[in-house]
């Protein structure tokens, strides 16, 4: 008895542990945005898009931030010596209006605001202000480092290279709040350029080929636009290209207007919609 009881007991526990393994595999409550094959969250939905004209760039511009005003592109450039603010003609590539940032700056994302300018700049925690003829008028305040910059019309929205959106009062550029993004409830970080269309932000994601879609009351990412092959082809037409940065939005024509950091081109999309919320 002495030989075989501990035999017994050992069979039955391996029995008892076998069927806790067997229950554990089929239970069916597991998170809908996880993948069940892998155990990792799943990834937003691809968003389709199109691309609609090609247009060119100014392959010197390191570029930081992009948007339409008054018909125009303006855009902010940044590296230490080289930092500038233009505006320009999308067709021609024609610049009508060139300031350059002072050396001590490296510009950032850049936003209009009641015909103000505002340019963010990288770690020097300064907000450059300018008026509509790129005269430069005063300083501000940035309490964090600048990365993106975008409006939705009653606040500024930015980012600062991490997982959050910073929301700012855009006389003062006094933290209002801040709203993490997150993907199937994981922190996404790098977010940089921003664009703000209709209720939903496009966020470019640094050292990737995502422009995310987010919902910017939730930060919930809620689709990925993958622009690997606009990348490529930046790459093809000009080796120094760098990475992909820029997204501009022209309510005329409907379209999102994309390029990146030393990119010969500018790509119009047309983009499938947001879902209603």
């Amino acid at each position: 008895m002495f030989y075989f009881w501990p035999m017994k007991f050992l069979a039955g526990l391996f029995l008892l542990c076998a069927i806790c393994v067997s229950c554990g595999n089929d239970d069916t409550s597991a998170d809908p945005g996880t993948d069940t094959s892998t155990g990792t969250p799943a990834t937003a939905p691809s968003i389709a898009h199109q691309v609609t004209a090609a247009y060119p760039h100014d392959t010197s511009s390191f570029t930081e931030g992009l948007l339409f005003y008054n018909g125009q592109l303006l855009e902010s450039g940044g590296n230490y010596g080289r930092s500038k603010i233009f505006l320009y003609d999308l067709k021609t590539g024609r610049q009508s209006h060139t300031t350059p940032v002072d050396a001590k700056f490296f510009g950032e994302g850049t936003c209009v605001f009641r015909d103000t300018i505002y340019q963010m700049t990288w770690k020097e925690k300064t907000v450059l202000v300018y008026d509509k003829n790129l005269r430069k008028i005063k300083e501000l305040p940035l309490p964090i480092d600048g990365w993106g910059l975008t409006t939705d019309g009653a606040s500024f929205i930015a980012s600062d290279g991490s997982s959050n959106l910073n929301f700012f009062d855009p006389s003062t550029f006094r933290l209002l709040r801040t709203q993490g993004v997150t993907e199937n409830g994981m922190p996404i970080s790098n977010i940089n350029e921003l664009e703000y269309v209709d209720g939903v932000l496009y966020a470019n994601q640094w050292q990737t080929n995502y422009i995310l879609r987010i919902d910017p009351a939730s930060g919930r990412v809620t689709g990925r636009l993958d622009l690997s092959d606009l990348d490529q082809r930046a790459h093809a037409k000009n080796p120094q290209a760098d990475v992909l940065n820029g997204i501009a939005y022209d309510p005329s024509t409907k379209k999102l207007y994309v390029t990146g950091k030393n990119w010969p081109e500018i790509y119009e999309l047309q983009v499938s919609p947001a879902p209603a919320q």
